[in-house]
């Protein structure tokens, strides 16, 4: 039952009053979009921006296997100069006929050790290194062996180097350099080992003045000097004391100077 309070009210009120939260709610409706109709549009450029990527990741990997193709098979970053270093008594020309560098061949495909065993098949060579130099040459440099003296068989003569290593026959013993009196020569052979070690070790003055270098085996290494003096060395070990003792005793005269025993030198 309606009281009297209450009519007053809704008088007060007026008619449309009351019907207002209803028309709010329905103007709230008419303006929101289905949800439906909203994930649709929500996910368009989603898949757009799907397929944008997808079309840059083939066309990557396309790239990559085109610049791959160029560059492996193809000879856009060929071998074309082929460059050789550290050559003095070899011409450059011999060693590149040796080498075989491929023309034109893909400079990643290029088998740098190959090069590398085939050039050290020269017998003047003692060392080689092959790199690439980008984009189109391969440098080949060369040490070349220095020959310490000269070993002859009897038949032919041939230089070798401070290692032992016979590694060119010459047609006349050269001059300067001393002979090799061993009954083999070789970078194995231990007598050779001790007297090419021995050698070496001299002074460059000294060194000079040696005509031949003798070992019957790797502790009986003697010398043979120029003015007809023969130094008895014996092994290879303390080179150093040896041919400081060695200095003291050529200033006495004698005709046979041994420092095998350099704490008990002799000359006689």
């Amino acid at each position: 039952m309606t009281t009297a309070r209450e009519a007053r009210q809704r008088r007060r009120r007026g008619p449309g009053e009351e019907r207002g939260p209803a028309r709010s709610a329905s103007a709230s409706r008419r303006g929101r979009r289905p949800e439906s109709a909203r994930q649709r549009t929500g996910t368009r450029p989603s898949r757009r921006k799907a397929m944008q990527r997808r079309w840059v990741a083939i066309l990557s990997a396309l790239s990559v296997v085109a610049g791959l193709y160029l560059i492996f098979f193809t000879s856009l970053l060929g071998v074309r100069t082929v460059d050789v270093v550290g050559a003095t008594s070899l011409s450059p020309d011999q060693i590149r006929a040796v080498a075989a560098v491929p023309d034109r061949r893909a400079m990643l495909r290029v088998d740098t050790d190959e090069i590398r065993d085939r050039v050290l098949t020269l017998p003047g060579v003692a060392t080689a290194d092959v790199s690439r130099s980008w984009p189109s040459t391969i440098e080949i440099a060369v040490s070349e062996r220095t020959p310490i003296g000269f070993f002859n068989t009897g038949q032919e003569i041939h230089l070798v180097d401070d290692s032992g290593f016979v590694f060119k026959k010459v047609p006349v013993a050269p001059a300067g350099l001393p002979e090799l009196k061993l009954a083999r020569v070789g970078p194995d052979d231990l007598a050779t080992r001790a007297a090419t070690a021995v050698l070496i070790s001299l002074p460059g003055q000294l060194r000079g003045q040696v005509a031949a270098v003798g070992a019957d085996s790797p502790g009986s290494v003697r010398l043979d000097l120029n003015d007809g003096r023969q130094i008895r060395w014996g092994d290879a070990d303390q080179l150093d004391r040896k041919t400081k003792v060695l200095a003291a005793l050529l200033t006495q005269p004698g005709k046979v100077y041994d420092v095998s025993s350099p704490e008990l030198p002799t000359v006689s």
